[in-house]
């Protein structure tokens, strides 16, 4: 008898893929559903399987890849700090922490920086900078501080943060949920003006949900939001953690709104880390973070000098490499060939810069159903909001790749049938 531990015999003549796909499915938890390509290896934008089948990536995991794989600069800073220390936890100072915070500051134009590791840590973070802003700047009374948040988000999967999901997966068998998250529709300026009380601390929003399908919001959103949230003394936060870093065509989202749309605070996250390692962070001015104090807040690895060092490398990238152009560029060059193949499965082509959602009609099932046949002609890419297709390629590709890419997704758009 096979005990619950053992790994199941293997069939013989089994791919390499198949093997893995098993061992994961016996031992590791079910909380994803990811197509089902193993990954061994990656330049550029392109990664190869366990099998030997080269891919294209156009998802850059979410962004992280912003810079692509294994790219040589980001590898050598982070070899470099390898073989110096990796880990000091914030007991002690270390050499990449002030510099990096320095540079980040210098990079979006704020005054402080608070490093953590992942995206929901930022979010979280910038939640409770908000509470205790309100209570000990904006005099709100005492556990009364609400964060309105737009319906339809993705912040991440906390406790907390599912709260404030309206997706009912995300809530599921997870209460009871924190209070304190207001909730109004995206792109509704009008709705945030009349949800704002006196316990109101902040609004969070993401420039652009992209994981409801890309959405993008009307022109003037950020930019009036902001002028609500100034007039009410609320503070704006933008989730940039998939948005920002030059993945729509600018260094961030909200800047197509122009400066006026400027928030108070940021999370980041994703490509801060240059597709290596996790390190988020929340930047904002020396007033708000100063409600912060010795004790508050931390993590053991946030600002870990391997994290820093090589996000050091990815701002430095950002600042010299010209990667908003390159992806508006592409995007625009991307949407243009995608909204040329005139498929009728296709309800929608929309985004900005390399983040882009094509919709799919309902009468064509689900988003997924396509992404499986581009796996089989050698692109990854993924679906969002279930009838959207998500293509985040790496901001370094080339045209040529695109091309390449277009001539199958063509293809697949135009040969799958209406689901009967």
């Amino acid at each position: 008898m096979t005990s619950a531990t053992a790994t199941p015999t293997a069939p013989k003549h089994e791919t390499k893929t198949a093997e893995h796909l098993r061992v994961a499915d016996q031992y590791g938890a079910h909380n994803y559903h990811p197509l089902p390509v193993i990954v061994e290896s990656g330049v550029g934008c392109w990664v190869t399987d366990v099998d030997g089948k080269k891919y294209l990536d156009m998802l850059s995991a979410y962004s992280a890849l912003n810079f692509g794989y294994s790219h040589p600069r980001l590898i050598a800073a982070a070899t470099k700090q390898l073989n110096k220390v990796t880990l000091t936890s914030r007991a002690f100072h270390n050499d990449q922490l002030g510099p990096f915070c320095k540079e980040l500051c210098e990079l979006t134009g704020y005054e402080s920086v608070l490093p953590m590791n992942s995206g929901a840590e930022a979010v979280e973070t910038a939640v409770k900078t908000a509470r205790k802003w309100g209570y000990y700047k904006k005099g709100v009374a005492k556990d009364q501080a609400e964060v309105i948040c737009a319906k339809g988000n993705f912040h991440g999967r906390t406790i907390t943060i599912v709260s404030f999901s309206t997706d009912e997966q995300y809530r599921d068998g997870f209460g009871p949920y924190t209070p304190g998250f207001p909730l109004v529709p995206f792109g509704d300026p009008a709705a945030l003006e009349k949800a704002i009380t006196k316990n109101t601390v902040a609004f969070l929003v993401e420039p652009i949900q992209a994981e409801s399908g890309i959405l993008v919001p009307p022109d003037g959103y950020m930019r009036e939001v902001r002028k609500i949230c100034t007039k009410n003394n609320v503070l704006l936060i933008a989730d940039e953690i998939q948005t920002g870093l030059c993945r729509t065509g600018d260094r961030f989202a909200w800047q197509h709104d122009g400066p006026e749309a400027r928030p108070d605070m940021m999370t980041l996250g994703k490509a801060l880390g240059g597709g290596i390692l996790p390190i988020s962070a929340i930047v904002t001015s020396k007033e708000i973070m100063s409600v912060f104090k010795p004790g508050d807040h931390g993590s053991t690895f946030g600002g870990n000098p391997l994290a820093c060092a090589v996000g050091r490398a990815a701002i430095e990238m950002i600042r010299t490499e010209g990667l908003e152009a390159k992806s508006k560029e592409q995007g625009e060059y991307f949407r243009q060939k995608l909204r040329g193949v005139n498929s009728p499965a296709v309800k929608e082509v929309r985004g900005r810069g390399l983040l882009i959602g094509v919709q799919i009609k309902p009468e064509y099932g689900n988003a997924r159903r396509f992404c499986e046949a581009f796996m089989k002609h050698g692109i990854l890419c993924k679906d969002a909001h279930d009838d959207v297709i998500r293509f985040a390629p790496p901001l370094i590709i080339e045209r040529k790749d695109i091309d390449w890419a277009m001539e199958r997704i063509g293809q697949v758009l135009m040969e799958l049938k209406p689901v009967k």
